[in-house]
């Protein structure tokens, strides 16, 4: 074999993308992950390594000796910050950077009223909303939407329009939620908008052919339709660009995210935003990049290369600190 393929084999970086989980979206995660293993693999510049999960310890994720790890989980442990405990540490110990939010701000964004509070109080006008224990009165009147707190994917997600509905909803929900999340209902159109380091992509209208965009609408229906760069009045559009990255910011996020919103005659409602946001072939975020001219494959590659600049760029601080104290003790 020639010496000089050997060489370039190793010195590709080998990038370790995690998928599944114990969440309810361990299928979706599984289609994200395959998606992003093959858009990585196609560049030929990277070792990729799929490896699909339950839950999974930091000295577990070393023995696969990555340089960098593509999480592409979705759910409150795999993007609500367990998980992302487990990267920083590695990130810390071992110089092995991650794609996605550090555990702190992923909890705050898995956590759909703390990320309410955070819009309330930068000023991004999001719909009242109430956190529920079970059997607790709700001073929040029908039509509303019942959902957990602290998952995705519209997964337990119910629209009531009257009281009936709501005894119903929660009859419904409550024996296996601890929390549920109790939203005024806004009825209207349904966009999205994402972000990629910073860069606000365009936005998308969901037009789904079900009553709500749920589930199926969003990963095995293909009569979904979506509208880039809908037509809208510029201040509403204005207004969801800003609101995406002041939120982003806000939370302290980083890398990649996708904001939801509903637009009435008032104007644009923010509702939440996803840190780990799909990557599957039906998927809004590579949709969207590629309407900007960037390809899966070149949007899963900046995002790998921007998490191991981080650590360099990280061990090149400490490096600096540490001689910069060393000069000083001989001074």
């Amino acid at each position: 074999m020639n010496s000089d393929v050997v060489s370039n084999a190793v010195a590709r970086p080998r990038v370790l993308v995690l998928m599944g989980g114990p969440d309810a979206e361990r299928e979706v995660s599984i289609m994200s992950g395959t998606e992003v293993a093959k858009a990585l693999s196609s560049t030929g510049a990277f070792d990729v390594i799929p490896l699909t999960i339950m839950r999974i310890t930091a000295q577990e994720l070393l023995a696969h000796r990555p340089d960098a790890i593509y999480p592409i989980l979705h759910g409150p442990w795999g993007e609500g910050g367990p998980l992302q405990e487990i990267l920083e540490q590695i990130e810390r110990t071992n110089g092995i950077g991650f794609v996605g939010p550090r555990a702190k701000p992923a909890a705050i964004a898995m956590n759909k009223i703390a990320t309410k509070s955070i819009a309330n109080a930068i000023g991004v006008r999001t719909p009242r909303a109430r956190q529920i224990a079970r059997g607790e009165a709700l001073d929040l009147d029908a039509p509303l939407v019942l959902k957990p707190s602290d998952d995705g994917s519209s997964v337990d997600l119910r629209i009531c329009h009257n009281a009936d509905e709501v005894a119903c909803g929660r009859a419904e929900l409550e024996p296996r939620r601890e929390h549920l999340m109790a939203e005024e209902y806004i009825r209207g159109r349904e966009m999205t908008v994402g972000i990629v380091n910073g860069n606000v992509l365009p936005i998308i209208e969901i037009l789904p052919n079900t009553a709500f965009y749920d589930y199926e609408a969003k990963y095995i229906r293909n009569d979904t339709r979506y509208q880039i760069d809908p037509e809208l009045p510029a201040a509403v559009a204005q207004e969801m660009r800003d609101a995406t990255a002041r939120v982003f910011d806000a939370i302290g996020l980083r890398d990649v995210a996708r904001a939801d919103f509903m637009i009435d005659e008032r104007g644009a409602w923010f509702l939440e935003i996803n840190t780990a946001p799909g990557m599957t072939t039906h998927s809004l975020i590579p949709m969207a990049s590629r309407h900007t001219g960037v390809d899966m494959a070149q949007l899963c590659s900046t995002l790998v290369h921007d998490a191991m600049r981080r650590v360099r760029a990280l061990r090149t601080a400490r490096a600096d600190s540490t001689l910069k104290s060393s000069d000083k003790q001989f001074s």
